[in-house]
């Protein structure tokens, strides 16, 4: 045989050999590798602490509530002073304080970004720009019940007895003189009861203080004196609904460009507006044996000076003429008259 071909199968029967075993190893998954190869785990990375952040953007004058902020990690070497750490401070003690400046969502609160209920300016801090505070005297039943608390919005209603005109039944009425006001705080407290439980405690008052318009201001320091005032807590939903309805009185311009922001903004503007209002309810309106008015007083008699005396004259009643008549003699007789 040539040593040439020898050589070729020699060659081609090695090749054959190292092909098989080598994908005997893909088949088998090969040799495993000895513990002390592995790859040691990565050390776990510090966090940091926990520093106190805002969840949506807070604008100046925004009571806090416990939904507005939560705990995040933060790098260590970014921590401020001024920033509330977790186990440093206590955040239900925030609760109720008042945004002083502009926070972003995501932004650490600093102390200096916060007015606690007690710090001196906290109340002017806790106004819109252009606002007053006014504080309205309320019972039980006027200030629902205590179901009112800082932050929610309510309309004012006047009730009173307009004295009568010329029979002297009163008129009753009562009518909503503002709509849409924010409560700061009721009984000097701007922050909600909460008990050991996380609940929220339902609580009577006498004086709610809330912010409006100088105008407004004016409109109900009159109403005071007028009769008896009382609280309607408004829901969320209204301020959609009174947001289409500016639109469509051409009250409000709907800006270009994105309209999600663009609602967004006006809401805000709509939820922070006081609305006069001119809607009355009369004692008629309620039941029929009341009057939708106050009657007028009656006219006094009109006393006119005598005419002059005329001269008296003597007048003779007419009675009634009977014809009689005898043969070719016809006479008439007054019946009843005066000869």
């Amino acid at each position: 045989m040539n040593p040439r071909k020898v050589l070729l199968m020699a060659g081609a029967l090695v090749f054959a050999l190292v092909c098989a075993l080598f994908a005997r190893n893909l088949v088998s998954g090969g040799p495993t590798a000895p513990a002390s190869a592995a790859t040691p785990s990565a050390p776990p990375v510090s966090t940091g602490p926990e520093v106190l952040v805002a969840i949506r953007t807070l604008a100046p004058g925004t009571i806090l509530t416990p939904d507005a902020f939560r705990y995040q990690p933060w790098p260590k070497d970014l921590v401020e002073k001024a920033y509330f750490l977790r186990g440093a401070q206590n955040a239900q003690t925030l609760t109720g304080s008042v945004v002083r400046y502009p926070v972003t969502a995501g932004q650490p609160l600093t102390q200096g970004a916060l007015v606690k209920p007690g710090d001196r300016g906290f109340l002017a801090a806790a106004l819109g720009p252009g606002m007053r505070a006014v504080t309205v005297s309320v019972s039980a039943q006027s200030g629902v019940a205590g179901f009112v608390f800082p932050g929610d919005r309510v309309d004012l209603l006047l009730t009173q007895t307009v004295a009568g005109g010329g029979d002297g039944t009163p008129l009753r009425a009562t009518e909503t003189i503002v709509q849409n006001l924010r409560v700061l705080a009721t009984d000097q407290r701007t922050d909600k009861t909460v008990d050991e439980a996380g609940k929220t405690q339902v609580t009577t008052f006498s004086n709610v203080t809330i912010e409006a318009t100088p105008k407004i201001t004016e409109k109900i320091a009159v109403a005071q004196a007028l009769g008896a005032l009382s609280l309607a807590l408004r829901p969320i939903a209204d301020d959609r609904m009174e947001l289409e309805r500016q639109i469509a009185a051409g009250e409000i311009d709907v800006p270009d460009g994105d309209m999600s922001k663009a609602e967004k903004q006006m809401l805000l503007q709509v939820a922070a507006r006081p609305i006069e209002s001119d809607t009355v309810t009369t004692g008629a309106d309620v039941s029929r044996f009341q009057r939708s008015n106050v009657p007028g007083k009656a006219s006094a008699p009109t006393i006119s000076a005598p005419a002059p005396s005329a001269p008296a004259q003597t007048y003779r009643p007419r009675g009634t003429s009977v014809t009689i008549a005898r043969g070719q003699a016809i006479t008439e007789t007054l019946v009843g008259g005066l000869n």
